[in-house]
């Protein structure tokens, strides 16, 4: 067991700015919301590319024109290229769902219209593809947006039918036509009333995994201070045990006791003391790095996990929480002396168990007792490689 001098190690800053991680978490939330929209919207590209099969399928058997079918095929490149621009540019970032679930519907719908326009004989799959679209769009869009939107479908579909049979000189009654119209018409009310039950449904799931989140993150929180408890700290030191393991790393260990704590409570208090142990919890974790884990073993005791760190820098780490301890505390509990603290440090050695491990750190931390308080005792393991 070797006690290493502080001072002679040059001091390094482990921990990033704050601000940094959470412009990280930002840029991550963005980036899995971009992806999750560049999914539906491939899948929703399925549905016109359907539609331009079944227009293909017309033009083979002579029921439609070439001229209608390379509108089609330009339009739905077109918009191919303009939604690739936007995902590509992230403009569509700055656009809601529901904005963009209109935008896209309505583009449909009209570019269907087009058609029905060009080829009255597409009549018979527009009212089916119309009412597929919303059936997609009615979880999205809004109540009023969605029966807008089909009131205005239905409205168009009816005019231009009245428009081709005015204009038809042999003047057959749309039966089949008006079905759908009335078909369409019945089953609007239905869609929007699926839409706002699935909204409904969305929303109560969406509350309940954030509970669900915040339950389990209450089970791994210490109630006092706020970072990890015991149970986690001893569920993640056998975790990064197995990942060091795994992937031949450095993991560190070290055990943070506060001195003379029964003296702060019998002093000024126990929640004075209380207020201690919060200072140190918070003061600590503003200077560690975001992949280093800490947290309360018990009373005055804390852990610090440090993944993927050789001892030398961790020992830079640990030393800079005693200095601002002894710096912080005091002044925090309004005391009329410094809170030190004492700290065993030590490195995995490749294969070894948990206790060992823990027991050499604890073998550590007492020698720093023992041996006048305030300071870091690093045990440094024969096996370990600096």
């Amino acid at each position: 067991m070797q006690q290493i001098n502080p001072e002679q190690i040059k001091q390094d800053v482990p921990a990033g700015p704050l601000r940094l991680a959470v412009g990280r978490r930002k840029q991550a939330a963005t980036d899995t919301r971009q992806q999750q929209r560049r999914r539906d919207f491939a899948r929703i590209c399925l549905l016109p590319a359907a539609y331009l099969f079944a227009l293909y399928a017309f033009y083979l058997c002579g029921l439609v024109d070439s001229r209608v079918l390379i509108g089609a095929a330009a339009m739905l490149a077109a918009g191919s290229v303009a939604a690739f621009l936007l995902f590509y540019s992230r403009i569509n970032l700055r656009a809601t769902d529901k904005s963009l679930t209109a935008l896209l519907a309505s583009g449909m719908i009209l570019a269907m219209l087009w058609i029905l326009c060009q080829a009255p004989v597409t009549r018979i799959i527009f009212v089916p593809a119309a009412m597929l679209i919303m059936v997609l769009s009615a979880f999205r869009l809004k109540p009023f947006v969605f029966l807008m939107m089909g009131i205005g479908t239905l409205s168009s579909f009816s005019a231009t039918v009245a428009l081709q049979y005015l204009q038809s000189e042999v003047r057959t009654f749309p039966v089949l036509d008006l079905m759908q119209m009335l078909v369409f018409a019945l089953t609007l009310p239905a869609l929007l009333a699926l839409g706002k039950r699935m909204r409904d449904l969305y929303r109560a799931l969406h509350r309940a995994g954030i509970k669900i989140e915040h339950v389990q993150e209450d089970a791994r929180r210490d109630a006092l201070t706020g970072c990890y408890n015991r149970r986690y700290m001893m569920s993640e030191l056998q975790q990064q045990k197995q990942l060091a393991d795994a992937n031949d790393e450095y993991l560190c260990l070290a055990i943070v006791d506060l001195d003379h704590f029964k003296r702060i409570n019998d002093e000024v208090g126990h929640l004075a003391g209380d207020e201690v142990l919060r200072t140190f919890a918070r003061v600590a974790q503003q200077h560690l790095r975001k992949e280093d884990v800490f947290g309360r073993y018990g009373g005055e005791e804390f852990l610090l996990l440090m993944p993927s760190t050789i001892l030398l820098n961790a020992l830079n780490t640990v030393e800079r929480i005693r200095d601002l301890s002894e710096a912080q505390l005091w002044i925090s509990a309004k005391l009329q002396r410094k809170v030190t603290v004492s700290i065993g440090l030590t490195q995995y050695i490749p294969g070894e168990s948990i206790l060992d491990l823990f027991s050499r750190a604890d073998a550590a931390m007492y020698l720093a007792k023992t041996g006048g308080r305030n300071q870091v005792v690093v045990e440094e393991p024969v096996e370990a490689v600096q």
